[in-house]
């Protein structure tokens, strides 16, 4: 039986894979990214596509090489206390706006204190709640001036943490802790994004926006290394669309593409050869149930339809090895992490698991001689998304469950998600933005709006959490966040399906990328052939 799903697997996935030369424009680079952004505004973002645009746009105290290595950002110095629960940062004297306008203190104390505005709804605010009484200002629990950053004068930042924090300067290469021009917010409002609005203090400026076409940044003139910025324009063109995106790239309408199509490696290789540049990524690939709906609040439907799944063929088959079989929401090599603890089903095929899946099924009133059982299958549209999807809708048939699949852009996906839309499994993905297990499981804490999208909620693991915050012993720490992560793995609110691999198209005419663990590549640490 399991060589007969396989080849039907393959099939399906081969059946959905799929102008004229592009004159490269000179000092134009043209950057494939994966998705159009559904917001400029660095405190309400939260996507890896919108994170590339704000690196080149914005400068938070410190940021990233195109080594993925941090480097100070509008600050240049910084030191820590002997309690490991203050940093205090010393900004440049040059740093300024690309109006002119220099870069203060206060600058990033309105920042600071408006992402964590409960008014901002920000859904990536739990990023920053490592700043003392953050959380409690985020719930309204507080007033904003009772959050830990002050600007004692106008080139130095202090920042106090509830607890010691390991991966705090991490943090603050995050687009949550970018500075926004308050002047622009002031008078623009929610409008202050827009082309001649947005004020951004990093390398570029906006200098135009064609939605669902591309984002063109310019050289910023007022940021201190604008002499030696080599690239002088850089468009953002969405491909999430990736068969068509090699199409544009092989045409030399594109000179990057920042993924894809994973069951196309092996021909990709073949046509480009070095031009196709893997590296390493901290990510993953999941599902997420719907908790708040039956029968998806019942554990042991998500178990049964985990048990069945095969994850070595999704990443290779339709992957094509560019993923890893994921068991565990934390990929291996987490910094400040031991083993992460999976969920049942690794030692044996999915087909050997049958049983037990049915048998589970069964339990929870679905499956043959059951209740028929219609999935609904949300994901954002890609190649290798659909083919996940089929791949996945294939695997479960078995269990006599029939899924039904809606596909819209990324935009729209991760929005109807975000604002509380109706599912019952959705596709979501996660890029760390810090090497630390605490990045991926706070995703699925009780109180995270923004990333929680099927309200999951355990008060055993919300417990462990804090428990874990307030701990300073990295052994002891990584002990509770392993129990944590093995509730997870019990009660599977998030399927892990695959962990990330980067993969990237490089034309010979961009030099100066280098494939790294944070997948970051700013424009200005790059240059182009004439």
């Amino acid at each position: 039986m399991l060589p007969r799903r396989r080849d039907c697997l393959a099939g399906a996935a081969a059946l959905l894979l799929g102008g004229a030369a592009g004159a490269a424009e000179p000092g134009l680079y043209r950057r494939g990214n994966d998705a159009d952004p559904e917001t400029l505004d660095p405190h309400k973002s939260s996507t890896v596509a919108e994170a590339h645009i704000l690196r080149d746009l914005y400068e938070g105290l410190l940021t990233y090489d195109n080594r993925g290595a941090i480097i100070p950002g509008a600050a240049e110095r910084w030191t820590l206390s002997e309690d490991a629960r203050t940093y205090t940062f010393a900004l440049r004297g040059d740093g300024r706006w690309s109006n002119g306008d220099p870069v203060v203190a206060d600058d990033f104390v309105f920042s600071l204190r408006r992402i964590l505005k409960p008014e901002t709804a920000a859904k990536y605010a739990e990023v920053l709640f490592p700043i003392r009484n953050a959380a409690a200002v985020n719930r309204g629990e507080l007033p904003g001036d009772a959050l830990g950053v002050a600007a004692p004068d106008p080139r130095t930042v202090v920042i106090a943490l509830g607890e010691p924090t390991p991966y705090f300067l991490e943090l603050l290469t995050h687009q949550t802790a970018i500075p926004v021009h308050r002047a622009s917010v002031e008078r623009f409002g929610d409008s202050f994004t827009r082309p001649g609005n947005l004020v951004s203090n990093g390398p570029y400026r906006l200098r135009d926006l064609v939605p669902n076409d591309r984002i063109t940044l310019e050289v910023n003139p007022h940021h201190r290394d604008a002499a030696q910025i080599a690239i002088p324009r850089v468009a953002f063109i969405p491909t999430p669309d990736l068969a068509s995106a090699v199409r544009r790239f092989a045409a030399g309408e594109v000179d990057s593409l920042a993924d894809l199509p994973g069951d196309q490696m092996a021909s990709l290789r073949t046509r480009f050869g070095p031009q196709v540049v893997l590296g390493p990524a901290l990510g993953v690939y999941a599902l997420a149930f719907n908790t708040r709906k039956k029968p998806f609040d019942d554990p042991r439907l998500r178990r049964a339809l985990s048990l069945v799944i095969d994850r070595e063929f999704l990443a290779s088959a339709v992957w094509g090895e560019t993923m890893a079989p994921a068991y565990s929401l934390c990929p291996a090599g987490l910094d400040h992490y031991g083993t992460p603890p999976e969920t049942p089903g690794r030692d044996a095929l999915p087909i050997d698991n049958e049983a037990e899946a049915l048998r589970l099924v069964s339990e929870a009133g679905f499956g043959p001689g059951g209740r028929p059982l219609t999935i609904e299958y949300r994901f954002n549209t890609t190649d290798n998304n659909r083919n996940t999807a089929i791949s996945v809708a294939e695997m479960w048939r078995g269990l006599g469950i029939e899924t039904r699949f809606v596909y819209t852009d990324a935009k729209t996906h991760f929005a109807h998600l975000r604002d509380g839309g109706d599912f019952d499994v959705a596709r979501m993905s996660w890029i760390a933005d810090y090497s630390d297990p605490q990045n991926f499981l706070f995703l699925l804490s009780s109180t995270n709006d923004g990333m929680n999208v099927g309200r999951y909620a355990n008060a055993g693991y919300d417990a462990l959490l804090a428990a874990a915050a307030a701990e300073r012993d990295l052994a002891r720490r990584a002990g509770l966040l392993a129990e944590a992560e093995g509730i997870l793995m019990r009660d599977l609110p998030w399927l892990p399906l695959m962990h990330y691999r980067s993969k990237a198209l490089i034309a010979p005419r961009l030099h100066g990328y280098q494939p790294n663990l944070r997948n970051a590549a700013p424009t200005r640490f790059l240059r182009l052939d004439a």
